[in-house]
């Protein structure tokens, strides 16, 4: 693929973890936690997330290092943070101080090298939801994301809108109600993705435009779920809807892991193909998701691949 311009800030961005990077991540089931004593629950999970907040600031490094311009945050960096049983607070965590120092120079440090963070909450977390006890969970994992973000420097975190059930103007309508329900910490950094299922770019950019919410343009899933919009108006439309609110704007990519003619191509692949970037990228402020099973080597060989190396 021969590359004739590239943007000076085009940058990639890596998620959550790593293939072959010996940084990792450490979770607890709540099973676990409610075989211990309060006490002992607590000691468990502040160790965790003392791991995790110097996990992170490994990674952040890295990303650093190799030219690799965002990072997407694992959701449960405190694991079980919201569960309805084993839940806590971080000042009921005895490393507290230390987890709270962590987080401040991981802030300083995205800061520094000019490195964006996000959050990407589960599919279970729906805000179109017709079920009450979905959208008030919901709310609680977004505020939980929200106390991340501001602990941590992160700018965006992106949702689905999730299922149409049956109609997708009622679904978002639902949508732009339950925003209301959201704290500042969260509806500041809020992001709205299509997905290959349900809800389009076409069906999105509307409501995004009127509530002056950004959306995160995935394109495999609009190849996956194509509408009336091409891929250059899809992408010229996201990106004028980030600049008018001042922001850079976010894309995701991915390959089938299939190819395009051999099966379902919604499975993503290790590694990017570079004939799936679209070309118009190139010429963007942006950053752009790598959402490959190879990680770290993905991102890598893509930029490579790019002539961005």
């Amino acid at each position: 693929m021969t590359v004739r311009k590239k943007a000076a800030k085009l940058r990639f961005g890596l998620c959550c973890i790593f293939r072959k990077e010996p940084i990792r991540f450490r979770q607890v089931t709540a099973r676990t936690l409610r075989q211990l004593s309060r006490t002992a629950q607590l000691a468990r999970l502040s160790g965790i997330c003392l791991h995790n907040v110097l996990s992170l600031r490994q990674a952040l490094e890295f990303a650093a290092d190799h030219g690799i311009g965002a990072f997407r945050i694992l959701s449960p960096l405190f694991p079980r943070f919201t569960h309805p049983e084993v839940g806590y607070r971080l000042e009921e965590l005895p490393d507290r101080d230390i987890i709270a120092a962590l987080c401040a120079e991981v802030r300083s440090f995205r800061t520094n090298h000019d490195l964006r963070l996000s959050f990407h909450p589960d599919q279970f977390n729906v805000l179109a939801s017709p079920r009450p006890e979905v959208v008030k969970n919901t709310i609680g994992e977004l505020c939980y994301q929200g106390m991340l973000a501001e602990l941590l420097g992160a700018e965006v975190i992106n949702l689905h809108v999730g299922g149409a059930y049956g109609n997708k103007e009622e679904a978002l309508v639902r949508l732009a109600a339950n925003l209301e329900g959201l704290p500042g910490e969260v509806l500041k950094r809020l992001t709205l993705e299509n997905d290959d299922h349900s809800f389009t770019p076409a069906d999105l950019l509307p409501v995004c435009e009127k509530l002056s919410i950004p959306m995160v343009y995935d394109v495999h899933h609009h190849r996956c779920l194509p509408d009336g919009l091409s891929i250059e108006e899809a992408t010229g439309r996201t990106a004028a809807l980030w600049r008018k609110l001042g922001r850079e704007s976010y894309f995701h990519i991915s390959s089938p892991k299939n190819g395009w003619l051999d099966g379902s191509p919604k499975p993503h692949a290790d590694y990017i193909d570079p004939e799936d970037f679209p070309s118009g990228w190139l010429g963007l402020n942006a950053t752009i998701d790598v959402e490959a099973k190879a990680k770290e080597l993905a991102v890598i060989g893509l930029r490579q691949d790019l002539g961005l190396a």
